[in-house]
């Protein structure tokens, strides 16, 4: 392997790194193994700026007291189909689990169900979430505030707004469900880290500095802005997003929003909400399946733009890499590889290439 190819790595040896770095550090091997599973299934599907990437991060906060290894993470607000999550400021993946499985449990019982939580942490992947919905033949809606404010309001100059992603996942039949996974900017912040780490420029669409200037080096992304989908609309979007993920939940938003990326200590109450829909409610969800997959059939059939070879929904992608991930493995990068051999030497356990 020369210094630039990629090692593949198949997803149980990832997992099972994962699980024991958090475990090395004082976290119970049963939640290790869930925050494992939550980081991996990012990478499986593309997201690789929310998986594997984000653990020496993660390690950094926690030991500097940032995470807290034992939660108490319980239900401190219920109502019919509507409940509230206290995370007491575990590992977001943790938290937000939780949650989902909460709300996957109350769709049963009334057809729909909404589940908040406030106390939370960064949780990876937003999609990771809407699909433990569809797995139940469940449509799952997330949202969540982002972990740090790198987006100004529309027409301002002032960073109040995260990129605040939302997430749609939908059963289908034999096309496979359909997953839109989006932050409300143009690109999630964790591309402009991976850009950083790699060395590479950005786009000049992705970030503008103070003076509303193209922003292309990924090193000087401080203080710049990253710009919205849609320009105000996607700036409309990331608000409201995070009022309801954030300010009903009592979770942060706005001001009160810590920098995850600068802040190794303080709590920072980060909030996420999922909405789940029970498609039994409403009535056969094999008809549904197939009817997803009638409206599969005539998108992908639609005529061709020129500069175009092909339609694709939202998910297909990421759908088909999670597919040839499972099988053949995730590739790992030599930056990536030379993160994670820190933090391997760091809790005192075996590197990732010893382990293939």
């Amino acid at each position: 392997m020369d210094a630039t190819t990629p090692l593949t790595i198949a997803p149980d040896t990832l997992r099972a790194f994962v699980r024991d770095v958090f475990v090395a550090h004082g976290m119970p091997e049963g939640d290790a193994a869930i925050v494992g599973e939550a980081m991996v299934e990012a990478d499986l599907h593309g997201s690789d700026a929310h998986g594997l990437f984000r653990l020496a991060r993660y390690i950094d906060r926690l030991k500097a007291g940032g995470f807290n290894l034992n939660p108490d993470i319980r239900v401190d607000k219920r109502k019919g189909g509507l409940a509230r999550i206290d995370g007491d400021d575990g590992m977001g993946h943790l938290v937000v689990r939780r949650c989902t499985d909460e709300a996957i449990s109350l769709a049963r019982d009334h057809g729909v169900a909404w589940v908040g939580c406030h106390n939370s942490n960064h949780a990876g992947a937003a999609g990771v979430w809407a699909m433990r919905a569809v797995a139940q033949d469940m449509i799952g809606i997330y949202m969540a505030v982002g972990s740090a404010n790198h987006m100004a309001p529309w027409g301002g100059a002032d960073l109040l707004l995260s990129t605040n992603p939302i997430a749609i996942g939908v059963p289908g039949g034999e096309g496979g469900p359909v997953l839109l996974d989006m932050a409300t900017t143009n690109v999630a912040y964790g591309k402009v880290k991976m850009a950083a780490a790699q060395g590479r420029d950005m786009p000049e669409d992705w970030m503008i500095d103070a003076d509303g200037n193209p922003l292309t080096d990924p090193k000087q992304s401080s203080g710049g802005s990253l710009l919205p989908i849609g320009g105000a609309k996607g700036y409309g979007l990331a608000l409201m997003i995070g009022l309801l993920a954030g300010t009903l939940n009592t979770a942060a938003m706005g001001k009160a929003v810590v920098d995850f990326n600068a802040d190794d200590e303080t709590p920072t109450n980060t909030g996420q909400s999922i909405l789940v829909i029970d498609l039994k409610a409403l009535g056969d969800p094999a008809s549904f399946k197939r009817d997803i997959d009638r409206v599969r059939s005539e998108i992908l059939g639609s005529r061709l733009r020129p500069g175009f070879d092909e339609i694709r929904l939202p998910g297909d992608r990421a759908m088909r890499l999670r597919r040839d991930r499972a099988e053949t493995g995730v590739p790992c990068s030599p930056v990536l590889l030379e993160s994670l051999r820190g933090v391997a030497k760091d809790a005192g356990i075996a590197a990732l290439e010893d382990r293939t």
